[in-house]
């Protein structure tokens, strides 16, 4: 798991490497409640599960909301 502390101790979300019944992994966000609030695509290798983690860490701050409801 790549769980994170903040300042004081306290667990925050973490993320979750999961394997699938046909081998592919794949990662979930939990929130600090440890309900999961994301789930990722299937990677085929533990090292691609990851690069997607490391993505979505880097890249997930600067994110656009689209609402495709209207």
């Amino acid at each position: 798991m790549y769980g994170c502390l903040n300042d004081g101790g306290e667990n925050i979300e973490q993320f979750e490497i999961n394997k699938s019944e046909d081998g592919q992994f794949y990662f979930t966000l939990k929130a600090v409640n440890n309900e999961i609030i994301a789930t990722s695509e299937m990677y085929t290798s533990k090292q691609n599960c990851q690069n997607g983690i490391e993505s979505v860490k880097t890249n997930a701050p600067n994110a656009e909301i689209v609402d495709t409801t209207d």
